[in-house]
């Protein structure tokens, strides 16, 4: 959930504030130093697992709190099964890799809630979050940032998940269509944040992202693959929270308020060490991503 306060301003943790006094040298060193304080159990209601054929695993995190409309409709599928005998239908090189069915004919669940193009930004107007600010000017909007462990642009009264490596968004048709979350894709390459508020972001691959930007790329039109290409089998996609709890993913995200992510993003953003001679004085957004592990 995100953290709401009044008054309707928005209150800034300065990443400087917290750093420690004698910090790792690099942005691992300081990841693998953190403590159990500096880690946040990711619940296993956002959490979707998706296995392909081969039966490689791919661990997506979802964000009810930035695309309730979405998340709602995905978790729904989920629990219906729409997804088991699917398939990944595109592999566009540097952009995306996107699954769903490709007869586009399958039936959906019924009560998935509605959506549009509003669901693609949470309005914080009239409350105040708890962001860590990025360390530097985001070309793509006039404020970015960290809440809750997601980063976040911002224009002043709104937030969005922005398009970073292995992030998840909604594919849809031609405006007003804004997708039910049934054709899922996720980044493959450099950031496209040109997509940004014009597509719903919905999560982000955690586990397994490499099994999807090995995938071969489609001949066809914007990557899909031809008729003569095989499509990637999708054999099943649960929510951690619906499999027995010996097969249940467990996750931790560290936490962007802590001690530990304030040295972790400075390092990010400034790294002086055995390697790097010159400070890059800042990071871009998708470049210092919220480290996640697995549960110990």
């Amino acid at each position: 959930m995100i953290r709401f306060f009044a008054p309707a301003l928005l209150a800034f943790v300065p990443a400087s504030a917290a750093i420690a006094a004698d910090p790792p040298a690099t942005p691992a060193a300081v990841v693998a130093a953190a403590p159990a304080s500096a880690w946040r159990a990711i619940a296993a209601e956002d959490l979707l697992v998706m296995t392909i054929e081969g039966g490689k695993r791919v661990v997506i995190q979802v964000a009810p709190a930035f695309a309730p409309r979405h998340v709602a409709n995905i978790r729904a599928l989920a629990r219906a099964h729409w997804w088991d005998g699917t398939s990944i239908n595109r592999v566009q090189d540097n952009y995306v890799v996107q699954w769903g069915d490709v007869t586009e004919k399958k039936p959906l669940p019924p009560g998935l809630s509605p959506t549009s193009s509003v669901d693609y930004v949470r309005s914080i107007a009239n409350v105040r979050l708890a962001i860590t600010p990025s360390p530097s000017v985001d070309a793509y909007a006039p404020q970015s940032g960290y809440v809750d462990g997601w980063p976040m642009a911002m224009d002043g009264d709104g937030a969005w998940l922005p398009h970073c490596y292995g992030f998840v968004g909604v594919g849809r048709n031609v405006s007003p269509d804004a997708g039910t979350g049934a054709e899922l894709y996720a980044v493959n390459g450099q950031a496209p944040r040109q997509l940004d508020r014009n597509i719903a972001v919905v999560g982000r691959v955690i586990e397994g992202m490499a099994h999807l930007s090995s995938l071969p790329r489609g001949s066809g039109e914007l990557g899909f693959y031809t008729a003569d290409e095989k499509k990637v089998p999708i054999l099943s996609v649960r929510l951690a929270s619906d499999l027995p709890d010996v097969e249940r993913p467990r996750f931790q995200a560290m936490d962007v308020a802590s001690p530990s992510f304030a040295a972790y993003l400075h390092l990010r953003a400034n790294r002086k060490d055995d390697f790097y001679d010159r400070p890059a004085g800042g990071v871009d957004l998708c470049n210092a991503p919220v480290p996640v592990r697995a549960a110990p």
